[in-house]
């Protein structure tokens, strides 16, 4: 069998325990606290009676019956304690705690292992499947054939008490079962220390005759669960993996495991790592799990998890005074859209319409600004404003961007020292070399930093429009950035570059850290006796009132030089070039109010309305 990839739990209250005298969890109408709860609690205890475990370890005399929800909406960011439960899958719910002490609140998953010390059977089940696995003639492939495979085994080796069945002694290896109850008392008064820190504890281990293990129905599900969570997925790491709205996943050292949540921000999660030599423990398996192992010459990973997140390694106190540690960026199933980009008020309508006409007459656009600003969220918005027949290439270090078109052509870097050129098999240099030879309308670059710079503006140069991502605060910087080691660019070729989205994590004067799309710039050229760029700014963020300001109305560049004198547009009629993006603006407000608000849905949308010939631009 493979390691688990675990962690310890510390909970962030002393736990208590409801005795009703009655088995509540097979009964669960007959519990008091059942009848006390809301009717979408009881609808979610009764498919997951682990969640009315938990309920029954909380103290809600002292800090109340969370309130459950089946979705979080962005007006839950201005609530100060929040006490709030939803389910993040089919068997685990996430509660969030409020800690009146810190700026951050508890994150705490309730998985169906949670409150059952299912760990003591592990052992015992793993030297029973052994053999079984051993004896398989055909390994399964895929996770998810894995996963069935074990289950299947597992269900092999238990035998499942049911509730009230009285098993003769007869039939026993040794040693009776302890109803439900009593081995969660077990647990409560055994298995929790000081401040509900989780401890091992050694159980007796109750068997059949046949030699299966006698478990209780939960314990059945808790065991099952925990077996695939930790052998064949992520292990700790799953309820973190699987919560949409999760960010970020940062382990420093020893201690919890932090989180970015969109809703709740800065979170502090009861799951964490006691000492060390357990977290040093958990990044070996977990890097071996991914297939980029850490060694002591090599401590450093860089990688993809099978959910397409991206995550970020280091290995040992040498480098990492504080131990070992790990990043996550999580990146969304189905991408935000365009319209999602501006629920969020990083732009308005009048900004996407703006856009829409620049990228489906294709300018090129870098979207520049620091880490975690939201710069790949918002291009790969942006992509379903290409032309649906058009083909892409996307060329990334680490695959992140989806791309609507069917014609479209994904290519990811290869090797220990991807996108720097070195030490590499295949380099973002070499993909993008590579892909002008493919005859692409648009190529999209997950993020330009080094020598592959040059080539997409040589790709600019030859009427490749090219869309990335870029570490830049403002549109001087960038400037600065091009030109300067190891991009190289020539001055002159700046301007190939024609938008550039300069994009910010700010704090609004009310508290609160949201992203912004600042400002939306044209470059206009290079002047060589000056030496020095002219751009103007499209649409400006205004701090103050949280509101875009359409400053290149009336004199837009792009629009009227360039744009325009595509479509043959004599000079004293482009002023309607502005009514366009007006118009683009209203469609988007229709579709959004329509309900069109996916990612996919837009994009078929948009694809609908040119094709019936909305979108030509008539003067």
């Amino acid at each position: 069998m493979t390691a688990s990839l675990t962690a310890s739990v510390a909970l962030p209250f002393e736990p208590e325990f409801i005795d009703e005298g009655n088995d509540c969890y097979n009964n669960v109408e007959s519990c008091a606290l059942y009848r006390m709860l809301p009717a979408n609690a009881r609808e979610y205890v009764k498919d997951s009676p682990h969640l009315l475990e938990y309920l029954h370890i909380l103290p809600v005399n002292t800090v109340g019956i969370p309130l459950f929800l089946s979705e979080l909406k962005r007006d839950l960011k201005s609530m100060e304690n929040p006490n709030i439960i939803y389910p993040v899958n089919d068997t685990t719910f996430v509660h969030i705690f409020p800690d009146p002490n810190d700026v951050r609140n508890w994150y705490i998953p309730i998985e169906p292992s949670f409150l059952h010390s299912v760990k003591d059977f592990l052992p015992h089940v793993e030297q029973k499947l052994i053999d079984m696995i051993d004896a398989m003639e055909e390994e399964p492939v895929t996770e998810k054939a894995r996963a069935e495979v074990l289950k299947k085994f597992i269900s092999q080796v238990i035998y499942v008490k049911q509730p009230g069945e009285a098993i003769d002694e007869s039939r026993l290896a040794g040693g009776t079962p302890k109803d439900l109850k009593a081995r969660i008392k077990q647990f409560l008064n055994s298995d929790i220390g000081a401040k509900g820190k989780i401890q091992k504890h050694q159980a007796a281990v109750p068997q059949m005759a046949d030699g299966r293990i006698i478990l209780t129905q939960q314990e059945y599900k808790a065991l099952e669960y925990l077996m695939v969570r930790d052998k064949i997925e992520l292990g700790t790491l799953k309820p973190f993996l699987s919560d949409e709205y999760i960010e970020d996943i940062t382990c420093d050292g020893v201690g919890p495991i932090f989180i970015e949540h969109k809703i709740f921000k800065g979170l502090k999660s009861v799951v964490g790592f006691q000492d060390s030599g357990e977290l040093d423990k958990f990044v070996i398996k977990l890097a071996e799990r991914i297939k980029k192992p850490l060694t002591y010459r090599n401590p450093i990973v860089d990688a993809t998890l099978p959910d397409g997140s991206r995550i970020n390694i280091v290995y040992g106190t040498e480098i990492s005074k504080h131990g070992s540690n790990f990043t996550i960026r999580k990146v969304n199933e189905v991408p935000l859209s365009i319209l999602q980009v501006i629920e969020s008020g990083a732009c308005d309508y009048m900004m996407a319409g703006y856009l829409w006409i620049c990228l489906e007459y294709g300018m090129s656009m870098f979207v520049s600004g620091e880490t975690a600003s939201g710069k790949t969220t918002s291009l790969n918005a942006l992509t379903t404003f290409l032309s649906p027949e058009n083909k892409i290439v996307t060329i990334e270090d680490t695959p992140e961007l989806t791309v609507p078109h069917k014609n479209w052509s994904r290519e990811v870097a290869k090797g220990k020292g991807k996108g720097e050129g070195e030490g590499s098999d295949v380099t973002m240099f070499d993909l993008l070399k590579a892909a002008l030879r493919q005859r692409p309308n648009q190529i999209l670059v997950g993020e330009i930093r080094g020598i592959e710079g040059s080539v997409a503006f040589s790709a600019m140069q030859t009427g490749h429009p090219v869309m990335s991502t870029f570490h830049a605060a403002s549109v001087e910087k960038l400037i600065q950035r091009l030109c300067g080691d190891p991009i190289l660019i020539p001055k002159t070729y700046v301007d190939n570059l024609n938008l550039v989205i300069i994009q910010s994590a700010v704090k609004l004067p009310g508290g609160g850290t949201v992203r912004r799309m600042l400002s939306i710039n044209e470059l206009v050229g290079f002047d060589p006796e000056t030496q020095g760029f002219s751009f103007l700014a499209a649409f400006v963020w205004d701090p103050v009132t949280d509101s875009f300001t359409f400053t290149g109305k009336g004199s837009s560049y792009l629009l009227e030089n360039k744009i325009a004198s595509m479509l043959g547009i004599p000079e004293n009629k482009r002023a309607e070039m502005y009514n366009e993006v007006e118009k683009r603006a209203k469609i988007l407000e229709r579709l959004h109010k329509a309900g069109y608000t996916q990612f996919w849905d837009l994009f078929h949308m948009t694809t609908k309305i040119k094709k019936q010939g909305l979108l030509t631009i008539e003067v």
